[in-house]
Formats: C-alpha cells, structure tokens, sequence
C-alpha cells in the first residue's frame, strides 16, 4: 500500500469524516520524481466538535504516527468542524453519482 492509501485508510476509519481529501504535494518539491513525502489533508469530521485546533492536529498526527515518523517529511492539515466548513465553502461536497461501473454500457 502506498503512503497516500495508507493516509487515508486511517483518516477515514478514524475520523468517519464528512470529506476527505489528501494530496500529495510532492512534486512540488526538491525530491525524486513519484516521492510521497509532501501531503496536504483537509478533513471534515464531527469529532472536531467543540475541539480546539491544536487538538484537532494533534488528533491526526496520532493517527498518522507511522507515516510522519517514517515516511514523511511535511504534512499540512487543515481539519473543519462540519459548520466550520459550511461557514468558509458552503456545502460538504457530495460523492459523486456511481456510472455503473463495469455494468456500464458503451454508448
């Protein structure tokens, strides 16, 4: 599994979150061409309620102990309360429609 699928199997089984997103940010740096060392995580969660920022960061950082002391260089986190998020961007984003899959039938 690579670093970014590990991330994000974590956050989700952790947090349950409303919205997830994880980019790595790495090739936006001086490191070797497919590095996973640079990831930004936005994450929507309802165990954010009534948490302070700095527990909210260091929340994730347990989460990801593994990854951070192993693999990662630099993690940007940005965590949102549910009416946090609405308040900045307005709706939590909505996955998107299923197309079928391979049940999908050419056009």
């Amino acid at each position: 599994m690579n670093i970014q699928n590990s991330i994000e199997q974590k956050l989700a089984e952790h947090f349950e979150p409303a919205f997830l997103e994880v980019t790595n940010e790495s090739s936006q740096h001086n490191v070797p061409m497919g590095s996973e060392t640079h990831f930004k995580v936005v994450l929507v969660s309802p165990q954010f309620d009534g948490e302070r920022l700095l527990n909210r960061h260091r929340a994730v950082n347990s989460v990801l102990r593994e990854e951070i002391e192993n693999h990662i260089h630099a993690l940007a986190l940005h965590t949102y309360t549910g009416s946090e998020w609405e308040s900045l961007y307005g709706d939590i984003p909505s996955s998107p429609l299923c197309m079928g899959g391979s049940a999908r039938k050419a056009s």
